[in-house]
């Protein structure tokens, strides 16, 4: 078991700056975040691009996975988190497109896993998102496995903005789902699991990875804390808005000790990558940094 961090929230450092840092603080693994390169506007936690897998050839692809390996650190996998079944066609395709783009950097890289959304239309209910993700995804998975790279969907729901309710913009949420997917692609596909997911929406996180843990291929840490006040005024039926709050590990409601317990006990012993979207630590490098440090330290004693 390996610890390390997702790089998304350094859009502005190198990704030869990140490593190093990252192998300073002490942390053996890195998920590399692959959005396309663009000047646009971009989602929270999305846009940051380390590697353009747009110009990125294979003997390129090559040099960053030995310049990696080279300060001790191994990539966990390459994590592009778009909307594969999104409403709007061209948007789809296009990033569908870009998804392909990055398990080819993969294949590359010698990279065995790619990080995703399986997607969704938020106004459809998700049993007719099912439909469409058995349209969609059996070419993309098939072109993954034909470069013998595994997707790893993650368990996140996308429900954090008004935009993205009711239905959310990843239906990977639940256990009725994840028997549907591994039911459909189970050899080509696994679960890049984040627990702070559970937490809101009720889910056992015991229960979850004693059923899930043999399928999971990536693991976020990641930390989620309920404000009462805000699940007062609003209720359930806002499904999270206003009152779930991502923290870093240690800060939130997630128990670390069944985590890990759970983990171990299934076998899993593959990278643990802190995932940062905890405000209370951004507004500067030298915040992002505090907030990977603290984890750091909540986490490390459980990581051998």
């Amino acid at each position: 078991m390996k610890l390390g961090l997702l790089t998304a929230p350094f859009p502005d450092a190198s990704l030869g700056d990140v490593s190093d840092w990252a192998c300073s603080a002490g942390f053996e693994a890195l998920e590399i975040a692959c959005w396309p390169k663009s000047s646009g506007a971009s989602r929270r936690y999305a846009g940051t691009s380390h590697i353009d897998a747009d110009n990125t050839s294979a003997a390129q692809a090559k040099e960053i996975a030995a310049s990696i390996s080279e300060k001790g650190l191994a990539v966990s996998g390459l994590g592009f988190y778009p909307n594969p079944l999104h409403p709007d066609a061209d948007h789809r395709n296009g990033v569908i497109d870009h998804l392909r783009k990055v398990i080819q950097l993969a294949s590359r890289m010698e990279v065995g896993v790619v990080n995703t959304f399986i997607g969704g239309d938020a106004a459809k209910t998700v049993d007719a998102n099912w439909d469409d993700a058995l349209k969609v995804w059996p070419d993309v998975i098939a072109y993954a496995r034909d470069n013998g790279v595994k997707l790893a969907f993650e368990n996140c729901p996308m429900i954090f903005s008004k935009d993205e309710w009711p239905g959310g913009h990843n239906i990977a949420y639940s256990p009725q789902v994840w028997r549907r997917i591994l039911e459909a692609w189970g050899g080509d596909v696994g679960m890049n699991f984040d627990p702070s997911h559970l937490v809101w929406q009720m889910i056992d996180q015991a229960r979850f990875i004693r059923e899930f843990g043999p399928h999971m291929l990536h693991v976020h840490a990641k930390d989620l804390m309920i404000d009462r006040d805000g699940l007062y005024e609003r209720g359930i039926m806002s499904a999270g808005i206003g009152w779930q709050i991502p923290r870093m590990p240690g800060l939130g409601e997630v128990d670390w000790n069944v985590f890990f317990s759970g983990l171990y006990r299934a076998g899993y012993d593959g990278p643990v990558i802190i995932e940062h979207e905890d405000r209370q630590f951004e507004g500067s490098d030298d915040k992002v940094k505090r907030g990977f440090l603290l984890a750091r330290d909540i986490l490390r004693p459980f990581v051998k």
